[in-house]
């Protein structure tokens, strides 16, 4: 409908209702919340139900430290475009990386989706995400994993080797239990994590499954206790901590005469050691449990021999080719 007519049509139910004796104002405007009241509200019934624990806590955290304290006063529906471009100048001013500014927009943003979904606003306005660089990565080469290795005590042998030799995160490594470990079949399937006490799923929702190689079967045959079924814990079979282990792998770089590196670099070192092995990034990324691809392509540039193969097998069909033409031509 055209504003001409969309114009007529609007005077000729004003018309109708003044011969009724009907208010002319039209339907009261529906109360909307302020941010605040809302993100509150969101945060309890929509964050804590629908994601993990560690997910809820960061969306907990972005929603108190800088979405309240930016938007918190206006009122839902009043968030603009304008609004948001000046919330990004305001934290890139407070020397914020843009990948953390990003991450703020991306609650931001599910929060308003969730306010259209619960009908309390019409629309998300447009969010143009800041450009990020490709994010750097430290990890050991072989050589230095062998070394760290060497030097870790017997007794964090196996949690280190595993870490480096089958690529769990810190949580998995935690909440691993002996039943997910098949020694003969050579294999471990990751199936939990465990973030401040709280056993969940791996971080995207999904099980994996990791081959063992033949030096991490021996150090976990070497760990076999029966403590109970935590695979690495404490003397009385509980769940070891983020803390009690904190400080194993810097201790054991230090000893090898490494950098000083945390645990998330054993987890770059197993996928960088695979792609520089050869092994194609689809495995990498079911290897790691990555959600995406992209996720996976930060290894992407590790892998040179791979991309030398690849160019070099288009001069091998070139030649195929010449070879095909001339013998046509001998044929004809």
């Amino acid at each position: 409908m055209d504003t001409k007519r969309g114009a007529e049509e609007f005077e000729r139910v004003l018309r109708a209702r003044l011969l009724q004796g009907e208010p002319v104002e039209g339907p009261e405007r529906k109360e909307v919340p302020i941010v605040s009241t809302f993100l509150a509200e969101w945060v309890e019934t929509y964050a804590k139900t629908n994601n993990k624990p560690s997910e809820a806590w960061s969306k907990s955290m972005i929603v108190r430290r800088h979405l309240v304290p930016f938007f918190g006063k206006m009122r839902l529906d009043e968030i603009g475009v304008r609004d948001v471009e000046r919330f990004k100048a305001e934290q890139l001013r407070r020397e914020l990386s843009a990948k953390s500014v990003n991450n703020h927009l991306t609650v931001l943003r599910r929060a308003l989706a969730c306010a259209v979904e619960w009908a309390i606003i019409e629309h998300v306005p447009r969010i143009q995400w800041l450009r990020t660089a490709v994010p750097e990565f430290d990890f050991l080469t072989r050589e230095e994993s062998d070394r760290l290795l060497a030097a870790v005590p017997r007794e964090h042998l196996a949690i280190v080797a595993t870490a480096v030799k089958a690529g769990l995160r810190r949580g998995e490594l935690l909440a691993l239990r002996w039943e997910d470990i098949d020694l003969r079949a050579g294999k471990i399937l990751v199936r939990r994590s465990v973030w401040k006490g709280k056993v969940t799923s791996p971080k995207g929702g999904r099980s994996r499954e990791v081959a063992l190689s033949p030096k991490l079967a021996e150090a976990l045959r070497g760990h076999r206790h029966l403590r109970g079924p935590i695979v690495f814990c404490n003397a009385d079979g509980s769940m070891l901590t983020r803390d009690q282990i904190k400080r194993i792998v810097p201790t054991a770089c230090r000893k090898a005469g490494l950098r000083e590196i945390q645990w998330h670099v054993l987890r770059h070192s197993f996928a960088s050691q695979l792609v520089m092995a050869g092994v194609t990034l689809r495995a990498v990324q079911e290897l790691l449990g990555h959600a995406t691809i992209e996720m996976t392509m930060r290894y992407a540039h590790l892998a040179p021999a791979v991309h030398r193969e690849a160019v070099a097998s288009l001069d091998r069909l070139q030649k195929s080719g010449h070879q095909m033409g001339t013998e046509t031509e001998t044929v004809v």
